[in-house]
């Protein structure tokens, strides 16, 4: 089958930026081609901030979907327009959506992702594949992670066992045994990079903490460590996903008045990354993997791998080949297998009760 090129687009729940990667597929491998990151304005940031953390009105969720719309178009845009690409040659494009709200679990299970695809497919003249996750949610799966199924796909060709790591505003493992002979592994482990970016952002002004320097002039305060550790959340069996519905100002807010005293601003910093990299470490040490792929925004934060390359001195942990990529990679090849009619392998990382074909085309 004739390699094809498809776009995908994905902004996680950092909001830090929009990945928007062009990459050539077929059955058997996924090549990045082109990549660029489209910033996110200040201000469509906040106002989603602020709707994910109270409430809001039918039109600002309009409003939202609308300006997502906008805002991905012209991210695509600028990855054409940059590297001279025509548009006519690609495929599909592959979007995931800002997700607004995540609850596969609640009595009206579902899961909500904004950028209204039809604004993208006219405006690029691109048929565009979207609307992932509420088929796997009402087969009753988690709808997340999806970036499992894909890691197993891009990865195939490694001999050793596995877990993936991305970590963005969340961050999820994927567990791939060798010779891939066993079910597909993967979850969300907790909170990555969103606690941390929030309290550097409301301390300092800062959108998220280069390197971890903050974080490094601080130090663990245990009580409040542990206590963090203890959220149900953690000791949940898989399949599971969260989101910032869960991990949030208001739940770090209840943290620090649950220690019941005063902790130095640095020092909360300097915790936030140990429970990123001890909730990660955790999972990861249950598989008894020989190697660990860390990928996502949070593999650019030099003082995070290195903490958890420390909580895992036994284990082999490296960056992967096109770490920040991977994500918007996964939705480039998720339009592939849905313009090609194929199931996507998670029903054992989401809980759906069968395999099925995910997203819808708008065209």
């Amino acid at each position: 089958m004739a390699r094809e090129h498809y776009i995908g687009i994905m902004s996680g729940t950092s909001l830090d930026g929009v990945d928007v990667v062009l990459c050539e597929i077929d059955s058997h491998s996924c090549t990045l081609i082109h990549s660029i990151e489209y910033p996110f304005p200040s201000e469509l940031k906040a106002e989603l901030l602020s709707m994910i953390a109270g409430t809001c009105t039918l039109e600002e969720v309009g409003r939202a979907d609308h300006s997502l719309g906008v805002l991905f178009t012209e991210a695509v845009a600028s990855l054409l327009v940059s590297h001279n690409i025509d548009a006519s040659t690609i495929t599909a494009i592959g979007s995931h959506g800002q997700t607004l709200w995540h609850d596969p679990v609640g009595e009206y299970a579902f899961s909500m992702q904004l950028g209204d695809p039809n604004i993208i497919s006219v405006k690029t003249g691109i048929p565009v594949v979207a609307d992932f996750r509420r088929k796997d949610v009402a087969l009753g799966g988690q709808g997340a992670p999806f970036a499992p199924a894909f890691h197993e796909f891009i990865f195939n060709n490694i001999k050793s066992s596995v877990s993936v790591v991305n970590i963005g505003g969340m961050a999820n493992i994927t567990v791939l045994a060798k010779n891939n002979n066993e079910n597909l592994i993967g979850y969300d482990t907790g909170c990555g990079n969103v606690l941390l970016d929030m309290w550097i952002t409301k301390q300092k002004g800062l959108s998220y903490d280069i390197d971890g320097v903050w974080s490094k002039s601080g130090k663990i305060n245990y009580t409040l460590l542990d206590t963090m550790m203890t959220d149900e959340y953690f000791s949940l069996p898989y399949p599971k996903s969260t989101g910032r519905e869960k991990f949030n100002e208001a739940w770090l807010d209840d943290m620090l008045k649950a220690t019941n005293k005063g902790i130095p601003l640095q020092d909360v910093q300097r915790t936030l990354v140990e429970l990123t990299a001890l909730s990660i470490s955790n999972e990861v040490l249950k598989f008894n993997s020989d190697i660990v792929l860390l990928c996502g925004g949070g593999a650019k934060n030099t003082f995070l791998v290195e903490r958890i390359k420390a909580l895992m001195p036994n284990v082999e942990v490296s960056i992967a080949q096109n770490a920040d990529e991977l994500e918007a990679m996964t939705f480039a090849w998720l339009a592939y297998k849905r313009i090609h009619k194929e199931k996507v392998n998670l029903k054992e990382v989401t809980g759906a009760k069968e395999n099925t074909i995910l997203g819808a085309i708008y065209a």
